[in-house]
């Protein structure tokens, strides 16, 4: 496939043969002002947490729609609108629903044809809730809840996949290296945030995780942000589970794993699903004996990819670090701006429905064609990761894999 879809719009090799290094997020367009005059901007709205507690993240999830815009720009904007250019119209929802909701209606009144947001699953809920009532087009960015996608709102779309998704593939993955270990894991304790993602993913993975023959022994819910672990980890201590499972933002991920580090906990295994800095080079540079061979079941780029290597090289030449928020937030903007190529316009409706309609080569990423029903992108699919040797590798599924699980890491 030449295209990004089979309805039209930039592919992969007309990307990287129209762009070259330019568009891998340098920022520099090639194209001179008199062109780009020719049509009126784009505008797509940006909706993160870029203060508060999970700032960090959130900025991530903007550094990363912001590379895909000036990529976009660089490879000669919107075709099917003249060359428009994308112009970004930046908001911070300051890790809070409703001022999230908030930045929405300000951004509709500004005219924007569609909008990217918002990082947590609470945000994304109150931004394409809000989003619906001007039928603006919304593409959730990182959000993992179900319920984003299956309220029944037209509006709304997720190329990558949700916690229920996320949670099977967890737990098939999880049983086959069990049962392939010598020494199988038989117990498990889950620790998760408050919010709708970690209550959500914990509750999915203490239904399942009985069926493959793991007893759930505890189930803790911590607030964020939570300053000392000490209290949960010397529950986890008496408890002496074989397996490990949190489900928290990067903050409190680095925390708990550091304070288990410093308790001496030992276990099978550290097995998270969607953990807030497994799967993150920040953690496994800043901490790496905390970080030693944790699983993960995580959004990932395929390792395989050139051209995802090639942006991992981009964001990093701009002193980046290549989080999943950085590729999700960049796969949402290019697939919402594949939709507006696609549509020829900036009419809510025809966008909606290009979006509904999307077939996006997404090779890039360890996934299937882009196949949406009811707004969420069947074609997703995470992979397990295991911090090895001061990287990140990833270990199933075999097609994507650079490494063999070590496991179990004791006992």
């Amino acid at each position: 496939m030449t295209g990004i879809s089979k309805n039209g719009g930039l592919g992969r090799r007309q990307f990287l043969a129209t762009t070259g290094a330019a568009a891998l997020g340098l920022g520099v367009t090639g194209f001179p002002a008199v062109l780009r005059a020719q049509a009126a901007p784009v505008k797509i709205g940006l909706i993160h947490p870029v203060s508060g507690f999970i700032a960090f993240s959130g900025t991530q999830c903007r550094e990363g729609a912001l590379m895909a815009i000036a990529d976009i720009n660089a490879a000669g904007g919107i075709k099917s609108m003249g060359g428009a250019m994308v112009e970004a119209v930046l908001a911070d929802s300051q890790g809070k629903p409703e001022i999230g909701a908030a930045e929405v209606t300000k951004m509709v009144d500004a005219g924007v044809a569609g909008i990217v947001a918002g990082y947590s699953s609470a945000i994304s809920l109150a931004t394409s809730q809000e989003a619906a009532k001007s039928n603006t087009p919304h593409v959730v960015d990182v959000g993992v809840a179900d319920n984003i996608v299956n309220r029944g709102l037209k509006n709304t779309f997720r190329f990558s996949p949700g916690y229920g998704a996320c949670a099977a593939s967890a737990v098939d993955g999880l049983n086959a290296i069990n049962q392939a270990s010598a020494s199988p894991a038989k117990t498990a304790m889950i620790i998760h945030e408050e919010s709708v993602f970690g209550t959500g993913t914990a509750n999915l993975l203490a239904e399942r995780l009985p069926l493959i023959g793991i007893e759930v022994q505890d189930v803790i819910k911590h607030a964020n942000p939570t300053r000392d672990f000490t209290n949960i980890v010397l529950q986890i201590k008496s408890n002496k589970p074989d397996l490990i499972i949190p489900a928290n933002y990067y903050n409190e991920y680095v925390l708990l794993a550091r304070t288990m580090r410093q308790q001496r906990i030992e276990a099978k295994g550290i097995y998270s699903v969607l953990g807030g800095a497994a799967s993150n080079y920040k953690f496994v540079n800043e901490f790496p004996e905390a970080a030693d061979l944790i699983m993960d079941c995580n959004h990932w780029f395929n390792p395989k990819s050139e051209v995802a290597l090639q942006r991992k090289a981009a964001a990093e030449a701009k002193g980046l670090v290549y989080t999943y928020e950085v590729f999700l937030a960049y796969n949402a903007v290019l697939g919402l701006v594949d939709a507006i190529e696609r549509a020829g316009s900036t009419d809510k409706e025809a966008v909606n429905d290009a979006l509904a309609n999307s077939t996006l080569d997404m090779s890039f990423m360890p996934y299937n064609e882009t196949m949406m029903v009811d707004g969420q992108n069947t074609g997703a699919a995470p992979v397990i990761t295991q911090v090895q040797k001061g990287d990140i590798a990833v270990i199933s599924p075999a097609d994507f894999a650079s490494a063999e699980p070590v496991f179990p890491i004791s006992g």
